[in-house]
């Protein structure tokens, strides 16, 4: 059965499960494999839940069914060279079925922020449909997609990689039509291998663009970007110097301690046509003027009025661990504890070092997969720390262990379980807390206690 079979069986039932557990009536079972299950194994057990059909890619299910007294089911059973591949396939399908601009966005820092804020934007003047929290892998991206309906005018889909060809592999499922690549970083070189490769692979978002003739957004101060955006037909730059072909042009205001920034439009001619625009924000972090101006900038190409772009960067509020500031009973906390690699832990660190408050506490978690650069990366998250002096400094993970750090006076912990202890000792009470590291040090659970 080829794709445009199986996209008409699933008109017929337009809901696909991935999950056994979850099989409404009449939907579709999609047997994918991870780490440590087999969607295979599950096929029968959601067709005798409820699924009208489920999709394999082991012909032993059919196999089986004589042996399992399930005969009934072998009409139900579709069999496929690589479920994976069938569920992107389907999911290009069922976007080919919407003339709608899609705005594909990666980058190594800041895509799900600039995600949000994009939406907030966009979500003025028209009905969009965005990923949901984190889903950017080729799990999550095909997943997103069958979300679009014809209650849509706009689509936001972000995408994420950790190996070569992940980007490529994405982009040519969502197709989209326009968009944006908010940084290269030195992250996730256990799989790409080297800067080199995050910069290749990132830049296949570029490379479908290019082939494609689509607009993109550029971060005109961003020297990788440029250089990775040549050859591209149409950009629209943003950024904070005076470059004459900027478009949106912006600059830090303040951050005590959330940012405020202003804006301001220039013209082909690099003359301003517009006065500046103040705009306070809920983000804390001067990093995130750039994310703010990409989403003026593709504000700004949709056609939503100045007025309302900035009513929705005022009023975005951030969540899931991301340049949140929470104030509880004794502390101040800024919790960045989804993510960290070098790029995003020295601009935290930065940002943490110019906000005008004290005294300051930071508890910095280790950064994941960094490869043969982990000793070395670990080292310069020591150093910076050393010239920040801060008031007092946590470091999680053994990493730091092997670090120098005659110039840093900062408390050790193997994991988190020694911080909670910690915490429960020296109740730390007046304090502006940086909480920053990557998600697997669990940082996540400490706001609750401080």
């Amino acid at each position: 059965m080829d794709i445009k079979e199986l996209y008409k069986l699933y008109q017929q039932h337009p809901c696909i499960t991935t999950d056994s557990r979850d099989c409404p009536k009449d939907s579709i079972f999609l047997a994918l494999k991870g780490a440590s299950f087999n969607g295979n194994d599950y096929a029968v057990a959601a067709l005798e839940m409820g699924c009208a059909y489920a999709i394999i890619d082991e012909k032993r299910i059919i196999e089986s069914l004589e042996q399992r007294g399930k005969l009934e089911f072998q009409e139900k059973l579709v069999l496929v060279d690589n479920c994976l591949q069938t569920y992107k396939d389907l999911a290009r399908e069922h976007r080919r079925q919407f003339d709608i601009p899609i705005i594909g966005i990666t980058g190594t820092n800041g895509k799900t922020t600039t995600k949000e804020l994009i939406r907030a934007v966009l979500s003025e003047c028209y009905h969009v449909m965005a990923t949901e929290g984190n889903f950017n892998n080729d799990v999550g991206v095909p997943k997103t997609l069958f979300r679009l309906n014809e209650e849509y005018d706009i689509a936001v889909v972000e995408m994420g990689a950790s190996h070569p060809g992940d980007i490529k592999t994405l982009v040519e499922t969502a197709e989209p039509t326009c968009g944006l690549i908010t940084n290269v970083g030195r992250a996730h070189l256990l799989g790409f291998g080297s800067f080199e490769g995050v910069c290749k692979t990132k830049g296949e978002l570029y490379d479908f663009f290019r082939a494609h003739e689509c607009p993109v957004f550029v971060n005109r101060d961003n020297e990788h970007l440029m250089k990775m955006s040549e050859g591209l037909a149409d950009i629209y730059y943003y950024g904070q110097s005076d470059n004459p072909d900027i478009l949106i042009h912006g600059e830090v205001v303040s951050c005590a301690p959330f940012l405020k920034f202003r804006w301001r439009e220039q013209d082909s001619d690099a003359h301003y046509t517009s006065e500046w625009m103040e705009v306070q924000t809920h983000l804390i972090g001067a990093y995130n003027l750039d994310n703010m101006l990409a989403a003026i900038t593709v504000g700004y190409v949709n056609n939503i009025p100045f007025e309302q772009i900035n009513h929705a960067l005022e009023n975005y509020i951030p969540s899931n661990n991301r340049s949140q500031m929470t104030v509880t009973e004794h502390n101040h906390l800024v919790v960045d504890a989804y993510n960290a690699n070098p790029t995003s832990m020295k601009a935290a660190i930065d940002n943490f070092k110019l906000m005008e408050v004290s005294p300051k506490m930071v508890i910095i978690g280790k950064m994941g997969e960094l490869g043969d650069v982990v000793e070395e990366e670990h080292q310069k998250a020591v150093d910076m720390l050393a010239e920040a002096h801060f008031d007092k400094v946590w470091l999680v993970g053994e990493e730091f262990a092997n670090t120098n750090r005659s110039t840093l006076t900062a408390t050790l912990f193997r994991d988190v379980e020694e911080v909670k202890a910690a915490i429960a000792t020296e109740q730390p009470q007046g304090y502006y807390i940086l909480i920053k590291g990557s998600n697997s040090n669990k940082l996540f659970e400490l706001p609750e206690l401080l």
